[in-house]
């Protein structure tokens, strides 16, 4: 057996600390009764996020590479969870909210102690694979920051108070700028992640794929964009809009984005640094891919494959936007170059044309971690590019989201694409 460079401990281990405390730092500002709101099915409460990353490490390394390990609570195996066949059953999804104990107090105490174990497990001799577990729970807990912060989102904003997660002045209003074309050659291209750095398994393995050429907007689709789109009555035109985007939209009365709602004839939107008017230059979010969709058709265009967002990525300004807690809402994209392309990286996920499949070639990886990804390419559509509750570090041209059509409440947009 294989161990782990004791040399490679001080930097593992720090990036460790780094992770679980900007998790904490991201609940400072909810109270424990904040912590336990279940808001809609698809929404995790802030203390079961919490507790879940904590016992995904003291799961899949402590428990995994001790045999006579002994399990903090053994009744957390079932409260937290989440949809790991291969380790037992577990508290129902849309349940969750009923967990009221362990409450938020009790969650910390819990990440401290398998913190502490995790810590004396890197500082001691082990299995090199277990750096490997390590580090894919890293990338899991950012998974849960940002959800965290989608879900926490949500539970406030059916606060009609409009409570915010964090106060924070409004930025003045800004203007948008005009929608630029870049065109792409296409061709036989390489699609996914090879060399080094981290990747998930649904990026792998890196293959060819045929892109014919095409042309990719220069910026995300903005509010300013959207609110023409509204003002054409695109919400009530069918002709816009696939069949099951129509009737999902009208069975639950959609007119405009989530969070955004009408006073005094000015469409205002909930954030989570508080409730404000709509800034028309800033990048839209919260729409589904049924929006997304329709709003392609009535611009004359279409949403980009993943390929072909991939393919453009390459290319892009990569630091227009950034993780910022005094923020946590998309910037209005800066103008581009003749050629350019901005704000891929760190504004809005953005919906493409391609289902969640896999890869030529992929393979689910053996045990419960081979559970992560594969078992869910099914009935989702892929998003790229992360958004600006992406934490940092989580951010890659490979990265593949994914999403039900349906879903409003991930920090979700688009960027339109032509044929050329």
């Amino acid at each position: 057996m294989a161990f782990a460079d004791p040399h490679r401990h001080d930097h593992l281990a720090d990036r460790f600390c780094a992770v679980r405390a900007l998790t904490e730092r991201l609940s400072e500002p909810l109270s424990p009764e904040d912590q336990t709101v279940q808001s809609m099915p698809d929404v995790s409460p802030t203390a079961w996020h919490r507790a879940h990353t904590t016992w995904f490490f003291e799961t899949f390394v402590l428990a995994a590479f001790d045999d006579a390990y002994v399990p903090v609570d053994e009744s957390y195996d079932y409260l937290f969870n989440s949809y790991y066949e291969a380790v037992g059953e577990r508290q129902p999804r849309a349940r969750r909210g009923m967990i009221s104990r362990p409450g938020a107090t009790a969650v910390g105490a819990y990440r401290a102690a398998v913190d502490r174990r995790v810590l004396d497990f890197l500082s001691d001799p082990h299995p090199l694979e277990a750096d490997g577990v390590v580090v894919l729970g890293l990338h899991h807990e950012q998974q849960h920051q940002e959800l965290l912060l989608m879900d926490i989102k949500h539970v406030l904003a059916q606060n009609p108070t409009h409570p915010s997660y964090r106060a924070v002045e409004p930025e003045p209003v800004g203007t948008s700028p005009p929608l630029g074309w870049t065109d792409h050659d296409g061709g036989l291209v390489a699609i996914g992640h090879s060399g080094e750095g981290f990747a998930f398994d649904n990026e792998t393995p890196c293959h060819e794929a045929l892109v014919r050429p095409f042309s990719l907007a220069d910026r995300p689709v903005t509010c300013a964009d959207w609110l023409e789109f509204m003002a054409d009555g695109a919400y009530q035109r069918p002709e816009l809009w696939l069949s099951d985007g129509w009737y999902a939209a009208q069975g639950v009365g959609w007119e405009a984005p989530l969070y955004w709602d009408r006073v005094d004839d000015r469409w205002w939107l909930q954030t989570l640094t508080g409730h404000r008017l709509v800034d028309p230059a800033e990048p839209v979010v919260h729409v589904s891919l049924y929006e997304a969709d329709a709003f392609a058709r009535w611009a004359g265009a279409r949403l980009p494959t993943e390929f072909e967002w991939e393919v453009a990525s390459r290319s892009a300004v990569t630091d227009t936007d950034t993780f910022d807690l005094e923020r946590l809402h998309p910037r209005p994209p800066p103008p581009a170059r003749p050629g350019e392309v901005v704000q891929m990286f760190g504004g809005v996920w953005e919906w493409t044309a391609s289902p969640y499949s896999p890869y030529p070639g992929f393979t689910t990886p053996p045990g419960a971690l081979g559970e992560y990804n594969g078992k869910f390419m099914i009935d989702q559509t892929v998003l790229r590019g992360g958004a600006c509750v992406t934490p940092p570090g989580h951010v890659r041209a490979t990265y593949r989201n994914f999403f039900p059509a349906s879903a409003r409440w991930p920090f979700c947009g688009l960027r339109l694409a032509t044929d050329a």
